[in-house]
């Protein structure tokens, strides 16, 4: 009897193990199944695009759902400006004063007046199916259909939600290949909302490699998540085929290397001394006055032009490039620039220019530029570069060593629209420098080619030599220094009796002495330094050289300059 009470009161207990055992298994199953089972749940489309306004448009360019958003005005998409600037065409440009659109081609300058189904070419109105430019609170929109027809894109605007999809890159595009129907999601995991459906044989473009799962753009414009194991093989990278005419700009190219001078024309009485410059001078075959220079906000230029000293140049067999200055403190280059009307008149009195004295070209040297500038003054080349380009004139243009500040002058863009890029390759220490140092160190103006030839064609580029150096002087810990030409500063070192030695790192040679408290040093600028620049020539394949200025040079340099060239 006491076994079998035993053996009752163990039964229940078995059977309560096996009970939570099983409880166990089961909850096990379940939570496996919860964990490795895709959710089926799919993500609004309003709170994936983020929509809090009807006229909101999303944007999809590419593989990224931009923070900006478009607007659908009248149901037709438009794309802010500063948009279709950053990622299609940045040829559209904005006159906040006159409140115009403009976009220039090679050889035309169109003018939009916005909520305006018409644009205007010169003198001739041009129509257009829907209006091209509309304004929301202080921000002008762009039809996408207009950015279509002069940029290479492909553009689809979807409904619910609405939404633009632009894809405007065609080369080295990677893309994954889908190997049977399947769901892309928000995020890379099979716990995450579903944002849209894939059938088999889809070719998306791929954002991102995460190896489980592939950040991927479909078609109808979402940007998710794919597993890997849904798609055939890896990656590839492939391009794509355009029936697109993008348009060409022509450049007027000279079939010899350019051997440019500038020559400092500070009166009329200047122009009379070009016979006594060019007595000693050889192998130049472009010389540079500079006549013009701003002369009011309203775009108007002060010039010293002859039609005597043209008429002399072209009987010496040389091209006349008028240079174009702002040097005078009180014409606000901004003020010129970014008013159409300024800038327009400023335009068409150069040329006006140009035809009157029979100049081959025009150098435009603006600097000092600054940032805010930077947009209206690559305007300001675009539209010359149509007026030079119709009438057969040079546009040059003159730009400091690259540096990072000095990005806003858009080097890649003047390689586009101007004939020749002209690197001023000096004032690598200048007046006010915190230090002495030279001019024109080899390794600063190589580095100064370099990073220019990266953004415009090499056959586009002019590298400009000095033919000045300075003499630094330091007195009681202040620094200050004085330019020479080379021939005073062969003098100075002549007279002052000053040892100087080859600098192998800079490719100059330096002295330095001491006189009475003062302490002296030099960078030369000479033939020996000039003629380690003009390697530079021959590697990097440039379009020539220029000389700051007529009048500094020793006359040995010329032979220097020639032999570089050939």
């Amino acid at each position: 009897m006491l076994y079998k009470k035993r053996k009752q009161k163990i039964a229940p207990v078995v059977v309560v193990i096996l009970l939570i055992f099983l409880i166990g298994i089961i909850s096990l199953v379940v939570h496996m199944i919860q964990k490795y089972t895709p959710t089926k749940e799919r993500m609004d489309p309003q709170v994936y695009y983020g929509v809090t306004d009807r006229e909101e448009l999303p944007l999809v360019f590419g593989t990224e759902v931009l923070e900006a958003k478009g607007r659908l005005l009248d149901g037709e998409a438009y794309v802010p400006i500063e948009v279709v600037n950053g990622y299609l065409n940045k040829r559209f440009y904005w006159d906040s004063n006159e409140q115009i659109l403009i976009y220039t081609t090679p050889t035309e300058k169109m003018i939009i007046v916005p909520e305006a189904d018409s644009y205007m070419v010169g003198e001739e109105r041009r129509g257009a199916d829907k209006v091209i430019c509309k304004i929301v609170g202080d921000t002008p929109y762009i039809h996408i259909a207009f950015v279509g027809q002069v940029t290479d894109i492909d553009h689809t605007l979807l409904q619910d939600p609405a939404r633009l999809v632009v894809q405007y890159q065609w080369s080295d595009v990677s893309v994954v290949q889908v190997k049977e129907d399947t769901q892309v999601r928000y995020r890379g995991g099979i716990k995450s909302e579903i944002l849209t459906d894939v059938a088999a044989g889809s070719v998306l473009r791929m954002a991102d490699d995460l190896d489980d799962w592939k950040c991927v753009a479909t078609e109808d414009g979402y940007i998710g998540y794919i597993k890997s194991d849904k798609l055939e093989g890896e990656p590839q990278v492939r391009g794509f085929e355009r029936q697109f005419q993008a348009p060409v700009y022509t450049s007027i190219s000279r079939d010899y290397p350019i051997n440019l001078t500038w020559h400092q024309v500070t009166n009329m009485d200047a122009n009379d001394t070009l016979d006594i410059l060019l007595k000693n001078v050889s192998g130049v075959n472009v010389i540079s006055p500079t006549w013009f220079s701003l002369a009011s906000d309203q775009g108007e230029i002060s010039s010293l032009a002859s039609e005597a000293y043209v008429a002399d140049a072209h009987a010496r067999g040389l091209e006349v490039w008028g240079l174009v200055s702002n040097f005078d403190e009180n014409i606000s280059t901004f003020e010129v620039l970014s008013h159409t009307a300024s800038r327009t008149r400023l335009e068409n009195l150069l040329i006006q220019a140009a035809q009157q004295y029979g100049l081959d070209g025009i150098n435009v040297d603006l600097e000092n530029l600054s940032e805010d500038t930077g947009p209206h003054f690559i305007q300001f080349l675009r539209e010359l570069s149509i007026l030079c380009r119709l009438n057969q004139i040079v546009l040059s243009v003159d730009d400091p060593v690259p540096q990072e500040y000095t990005k806003h002058y858009d080097r890649q863009e003047q390689g586009v629209v101007a004939d020749y890029v002209i690197i001023m390759g000096y004032d690598e220490n200048y007046a006010d420098s915190p230090e002495a140092g030279s001019v024109a160190s080899y390794p600063w103006v190589r580095q100064g080619v370099e990073d220019t030839v990266a953004v415009v064609p090499s056959g586009k580029v002019i590298n400009a030599v000095p033919f000045y150096t300075r003499v630094w002087k330091t007195t009681a810990g202040i620094l200050s220094s004085e330019a020479l030409g080379m021939v005073d500063a062969a003098r100075f070192i002549k007279r002052n009796k000053v040892e100087t030695y080859w600098d192998n790192e800079k490719c100059q040679n330096y002295g330095e002495f001491d006189d009475g408290g003062t302490f002296y040093q030099i960078w030369m600028e000479d033939a020996a330094s000039l003629e380690v620049k003009m390697g530079l020539v021959k590697e990097y394949g440039l379009a020539g050289v220029a000389s700051w200025k007529l009048g500094f040079e020793q006359k040995d340099v010329w032979k220097v300059l020639s032999e570089g060239l050939r």
